[in-house]
């Protein structure tokens, strides 16, 4: 599979149990409560919220007036009228704090629901089934709701979310690491604190995971996200690359042959004990052509090239 000019190498493979789970403490809820709840979302977010079925769940940006995004989120509906977002803890308090800023007299209440509900993301063995679909599951403590996320080639995904007091899935413990590594397989980097504001959502690919819709309403930065689809005007893509070394998100990439300025940002990053790093980095399309890309600096480790488990496509 050729990218740019470069070949992309096979995927380090892990060693996985059948199925497996592990609670993700560092994800928070998001409630949208009231009648207006999706209408408002609808015209905040860049994914269509008013025609949300109660099957479904989407992959959503939120985005500053410029177009960058503050956030990506997964949302679904809870009851008649209430909306869920599942996004990373870290970024909740500001989030919402902004949301609310834009509800004025829509009938719509926004809160952090995540005391009430437990995230746990599950693995199991390959699965048919698409992306985002969503499944009802009753318990004794209440309603939760099983979300499908994009696969990797050795896995199928979910994102289960239930009451907090309901008990644990009954499954193996997986190991944190090897979430993180399919996370970073998988293709898509949630923002985190360390590059809000930084991308477009094309430039993370999220129109390609269905995070985009492109025939809704205005929402903020529409025009711009607009632009950068139908223009040609985007010169950045996100691409999955391996490296010996610790990576972290919000570190900038270098290309040997233009060495003074960067030529990307890392978005999502896995570390492995072992030293080794798969990491989702948003790197200038023209650096792939020649020479080499290099994590913190032009001498620094360099960048290994793995296949994205989606059909990368230009927009010039």
């Amino acid at each position: 599979m050729i990218i740019g000019g470069m070949t992309t190498l096979p995927e380090t493979t892990l060693s996985l149990p059948a199925s497996a789970a592990l609670r993700l403490t560092d994800w928070g809820v998001i409630r949208a409560q009231g009648e207006d709840a999706a209408k408002f979302l609808h015209s905040q977010l860049t994914q269509d919220f008013a025609l949300l079925g109660p099957d479904q769940a989407r992959l959503a940006g939120f985005c500053s007036a410029k177009g960058r995004l503050l956030a990506t989120l997964l949302g679904w509906r809870e009851g008649e009228h209430d909306v869920l977002l599942a996004l990373p803890a870290a970024l909740l308090p500001a989030i919402l704090k902004r949301l609310s800023m834009f509800v004025l007299r829509a009938k719509c209440k926004l809160s952090d629901a995540s005391a009430e509900w437990a995230i746990w993301g599950e693995i199991a063995q390959p699965q048919d089934g698409a992306r985002w679909a969503l499944s009802r599951e009753d318990g004794e403590d209440g309603e939760g709701a099983r979300i499908r996320l994009p696969d990797v080639a050795s896995h199928s995904r979910w994102l289960r979310i239930q009451p907090a007091a309901a008990a644990a899935p009954a499954l193996p413990t997986l190991n944190a690491q090897d979430w993180a590594w399919l996370e970073v397989q998988a293709g898509l980097a949630w923002v985190q604190a360390a590059t809000q504001e930084q991308f477009v959502p094309q430039m993370l690919n999220l129109e390609l995971l269905d995070g985009v819709n492109f025939k809704k309403g205005c929402y903020p930065g529409q025009e711009v996200v607009a632009r950068s689809q139908y223009r040609g005007t985007l010169k950045r893509r996100t691409f999955l690359y391996e490296l010996q070394g610790a990576a972290q998100a919000g570190q900038e990439i270098f290309h040997s042959e233009d060495p003074g300025q960067p030529a990307g940002l890392v978005a999502l990053a896995a570390v492995r004990d072992d030293g080794r790093s798969l990491i989702l980095a948003e790197t200038k399309i023209a650096a792939l052509e020649s020479g080499s890309l290099h994590l913190g600096g032009p001498d620094g480790p360099r960048l290994q090239p793995r296949a994205l488990p989606y059909e990368l496509k230009s927009l010039e």
